[in-house]
Protein backbone atom coordinates (compact mmCIF):
# COMPACT_ATOMS: atom_id res chain seq x y z
CA UNK A 1 0.00 0.00 0.00
CA UNK A 2 1.18 3.27 -1.30
CA UNK A 3 0.82 6.10 1.46
CA UNK A 4 2.41 9.09 0.31
CA UNK A 5 4.16 10.27 3.36
CA UNK A 6 7.18 11.24 1.79
CA UNK A 7 5.72 13.43 -0.77
CA UNK A 8 3.15 14.79 1.46
CA UNK A 9 6.03 15.59 3.95
CA UNK A 10 7.81 17.78 1.20
CA UNK A 11 4.55 19.53 -0.22
CA UNK A 12 4.10 20.62 3.43
CA UNK A 13 7.71 21.52 4.11
CA UNK A 14 7.89 23.44 0.78
CA UNK A 15 4.16 25.49 2.44
CA UNK A 16 5.43 26.01 5.75
CA UNK A 17 2.89 24.52 6.46
CA UNK A 18 1.35 21.87 9.25
CA UNK A 19 -0.83 18.92 9.33
CA UNK A 20 -3.47 17.98 11.60
CA UNK A 21 -5.41 14.79 12.15
CA UNK A 22 -8.41 14.04 13.57
CA UNK A 23 -9.96 10.37 13.17
CA UNK A 24 -12.46 7.97 14.89
CA UNK A 25 -12.66 4.83 12.77
CA UNK A 26 -8.81 4.74 12.03
CA UNK A 27 -7.87 5.34 15.51
CA UNK A 28 -4.93 7.14 14.98
CA UNK A 29 -3.50 4.89 12.31
CA UNK A 30 -3.58 8.40 9.89
CA UNK A 31 -0.98 10.36 12.53
CA UNK A 32 1.27 7.30 13.12
CA UNK A 33 1.94 6.98 10.17
CA UNK A 34 2.82 10.35 9.35
CA UNK A 35 5.19 10.38 12.31
CA UNK A 36 6.82 6.98 11.44
CA UNK A 37 8.47 9.27 8.84
CA UNK A 38 12.14 10.68 10.65
CA UNK A 39 11.61 15.07 10.95
CA UNK A 40 7.74 14.63 10.78
CA UNK A 41 8.06 17.25 13.66
CA UNK A 42 9.02 19.55 10.90
CA UNK A 43 5.12 19.21 8.93
CA UNK A 44 2.76 17.07 11.51
CA UNK A 45 1.51 19.19 14.55
CA UNK A 46 -0.99 16.99 16.03
CA UNK A 47 -3.80 13.84 15.72
CA UNK A 48 -6.95 13.83 17.34
CA UNK A 49 -7.90 10.84 18.45
CA UNK A 50 -12.11 11.20 19.14
CA UNK A 51 -13.98 7.15 19.08
CA UNK A 52 -16.82 9.05 21.38
CA UNK A 53 -19.37 11.65 20.44
CA UNK A 54 -18.54 13.33 23.74
CA UNK A 55 -14.61 13.22 22.20
CA UNK A 56 -15.54 14.90 18.89
CA UNK A 57 -17.55 17.97 20.78
CA UNK A 58 -15.05 18.72 23.33
CA UNK A 59 -11.89 18.33 21.73
CA UNK A 60 -12.56 19.14 18.28
CA UNK A 61 -16.04 21.40 18.51
CA UNK A 62 -18.18 19.27 16.73
CA UNK A 63 -21.69 20.67 17.85
CA UNK A 64 -23.57 17.76 19.71
CA UNK A 65 -26.83 18.87 17.23
CA UNK A 66 -25.08 17.86 14.67
CA UNK A 67 -24.15 14.48 15.58
CA UNK A 68 -27.44 13.95 17.16
CA UNK A 69 -29.19 14.91 13.63
CA UNK A 70 -27.03 13.41 11.41
CA UNK A 71 -25.01 10.79 13.18
CA UNK A 72 -21.26 10.57 13.68
CA UNK A 73 -21.04 8.90 10.25
CA UNK A 74 -21.82 11.64 8.13
CA UNK A 75 -20.69 14.41 6.03
CA UNK A 76 -21.55 17.36 8.47
CA UNK A 77 -19.72 15.46 11.00
CA UNK A 78 -16.61 15.07 9.04
CA UNK A 79 -16.66 18.54 7.92
CA UNK A 80 -16.75 20.25 11.48
CA UNK A 81 -14.01 17.50 12.38
CA UNK A 82 -11.38 18.65 9.75
CA UNK A 83 -12.61 22.05 10.49
CA UNK A 84 -12.01 22.12 14.78
CA UNK A 85 -8.78 19.99 13.94
CA UNK A 86 -7.41 23.09 12.24
CA UNK A 87 -9.47 25.94 14.77
CA UNK A 88 -8.09 23.84 17.55
CA UNK A 89 -4.31 23.35 16.61
CA UNK A 90 -1.33 25.36 14.71
CA UNK A 91 -2.00 23.62 12.20
CA UNK A 92 -2.97 25.09 8.61
CA UNK A 93 -4.27 21.49 7.10
CA UNK A 94 -6.14 18.43 8.36
CA UNK A 95 -7.80 15.76 7.38
CA UNK A 96 -10.65 14.15 9.58
CA UNK A 97 -11.90 10.17 8.78
CA UNK A 98 -15.46 8.73 10.63
CA UNK A 99 -17.16 5.45 9.62
CA UNK A 100 -18.27 2.23 10.09
CA UNK A 101 -14.83 -0.27 10.54
CA UNK A 102 -17.31 -3.32 11.43
CA UNK A 103 -17.62 -5.97 11.68
CA UNK A 104 -20.63 -4.57 13.39
CA UNK A 105 -22.46 -1.19 13.89
CA UNK A 106 -23.75 -0.97 10.16
CA UNK A 107 -27.07 -0.13 9.10
CA UNK A 108 -28.89 -0.05 5.60
CA UNK A 109 -28.53 3.64 5.62
CA UNK A 110 -24.62 3.49 6.41
CA UNK A 111 -23.64 -0.34 6.15
CA UNK A 112 -19.90 -1.59 7.25
CA UNK A 113 -17.30 0.09 5.38
CA UNK A 114 -18.94 3.58 5.15
CA UNK A 115 -16.45 6.46 5.66
CA UNK A 116 -16.02 9.88 5.95
CA UNK A 117 -13.48 11.76 4.66
CA UNK A 118 -13.09 15.49 4.90
CA UNK A 119 -9.97 17.84 4.22
CA UNK A 120 -9.34 21.39 5.73
CA UNK A 121 -6.86 23.56 3.55
CA UNK A 122 -6.41 26.84 4.99
CA UNK A 123 -10.23 27.08 6.45
CA UNK A 124 -12.14 25.88 3.43
CA UNK A 125 -13.24 21.69 4.41
CA UNK A 126 -14.21 19.10 1.68
CA UNK A 127 -16.13 16.04 2.28
CA UNK A 128 -16.45 12.65 0.17
CA UNK A 129 -18.64 9.22 1.28
CA UNK A 130 -16.46 5.89 0.33
CA UNK A 131 -17.49 2.51 1.10
CA UNK A 132 -14.75 0.17 1.54
CA UNK A 133 -14.99 -3.46 1.33
CA UNK A 134 -13.09 -5.94 3.30
CA UNK A 135 -12.16 -6.89 7.35
CA UNK A 136 -12.08 -4.29 9.68
CA UNK A 137 -8.05 -3.91 9.05
CA UNK A 138 -8.41 -3.73 5.68
CA UNK A 139 -11.56 -0.69 5.51
CA UNK A 140 -8.78 1.26 8.22
CA UNK A 141 -6.06 0.46 5.95
CA UNK A 142 -7.82 1.86 2.93
CA UNK A 143 -9.46 4.87 5.18
CA UNK A 144 -5.85 5.88 5.67
CA UNK A 145 -4.28 5.29 2.35
CA UNK A 146 -7.32 7.52 1.17
CA UNK A 147 -6.69 10.54 3.54
CA UNK A 148 -3.74 10.45 3.01
CA UNK A 149 -3.79 10.71 -0.50
CA UNK A 150 -6.83 13.02 -0.62
CA UNK A 151 -4.61 15.51 0.80
CA UNK A 152 -1.81 15.46 -1.06
CA UNK A 153 -4.43 16.10 -4.08
CA UNK A 154 -5.42 19.17 -2.41
CA UNK A 155 -2.48 20.68 -1.43
CA UNK A 156 -1.28 23.67 -3.98
CA UNK A 157 1.59 23.06 -6.09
Amino acid sequence: MKLHIPALSSRLQSLQWMMATAESCTGGMIAAHCTDLPGSSSWFERGFVTYSNEAKSELLGVPAAIIDQHGAVSEPVALAMALGACYRSHAQVSVAVTGIAGPTGGSADKPVGTVWLAWCIQGIAHAERHLFTGDRGQIRQATTQVALRGLLQRLPR
